[in-house]
C-alpha cells in the first residue's frame, strides 16, 4: 500500500474552461503600443498613478454620492429654509467627523480625481453641490482655493471628450466588478 506524504499535492488556482478544470496563472498586464519605450514607460506610470488614485478615492466618492443623493431626496420634502439649513448643518457635522481625517491625507492629485468621481456619482460638479448646500459665496471661496492648488471645482464629467474620464470609468468598472458587484467576494 502506497503512503502519501505532506507535499504530494500542489494547490494551484483553476478555472472552468469548456467543461474542464484548467489551472491558470494571472500574468501582468500586457501593453501593446507603437510608442517608444520611454514614452510607453511614462504612459504606464501615469496610468498606474491614475489607477492608484481611483482605488484610493472611489470608496469616498461612492459614500459622498450616496449621501448627497439621500440628502437631496430629504430636502425636497422640507418646505422651510430654516429646517433645510438645520438638516444640512447636521449632516455636514456628521460628515466632518467621519471623513476629515482620511480626506486630509489625500494628495492634491487624488483630490482632483475625487472631485471627478463625485461628479460621476451625483451628476453635479462640486461647485454646484457647494453652491446648493453652502451658498454662492462659500462656493466661490472654495473655487478660488482650488484654483490656487491647480484644481477646478467646476470640472465636468464627459466620457465623450475627456480621455482621463474614460480611463477613470474603466478603472471604476474594474473596481465594481472585482469588489462591489462580485457575488463571490466574501
Amino acid at each position: 500500500m502506497k503512503r502519501w506524504g505532506p507535499h504530494d499535492t500542489i494547490v494551484v488556482p483553476a478555472i472552468w474552461y469548456k467543461n474542464e478544470v484548467v489551472s491558470y496563472r494571472e500574468e501582468e498586464m500586457v501593453w501593446v503600443s507603437n510608442l517608444s519605450p520611454e514614452q510607453l514607460q511614462k504612459h504606464i506610470a501615469a496610468w498606474n498613478r491614475l489607477r492608484n488614485a481611483v482605488y484610493v478615492t472611489y470608496p469616498y466618492a461612492r459614500e459622498a454620492g450616496s449621501t448627497i443623493n439621500q440628502n437631496n431626496a430629504k430636502l425636497e420634502s422640507v418646505p422651510s429654509k430654516k429646517e433645510r439649513r438645520t438638516l444640512i448643518k447636521t449632516k455636514e457635522k456628521e460628515l466632518r467627523e467621519q471623513f476629515t481625517e482620511p480626506l486630509t491625507n489625500l494628495s492634491v492629485y487624488q483630490g482632483k480625481i475625487l472631485m471627478k468621481l463625485i461628479n460621476r456619482q451625483t451628476g453635479n460638479n462640486c461647485y454646484e453641490i457647494l453652491k446648493e448646500f453652502k451658498g454662492n459665496i462659500n462656493a466661490r471661496l472654495y473655487q478660488t482655493i482650488a484654483f490656487f492648488f491647480g484644481g477646478n471645482l467646476k470640472q465636468d464629467w464627459d466620457l465623450a471628450q475627456n480621455k482621463t474620464d474614460r480611463d477613470i470609468e474603466n478603472i471604476v468598472r474594474e473596481i465594481d466588478g472585482a469588489w462591489y458587484y462580485n457575488p463571490y467576494r466574501r
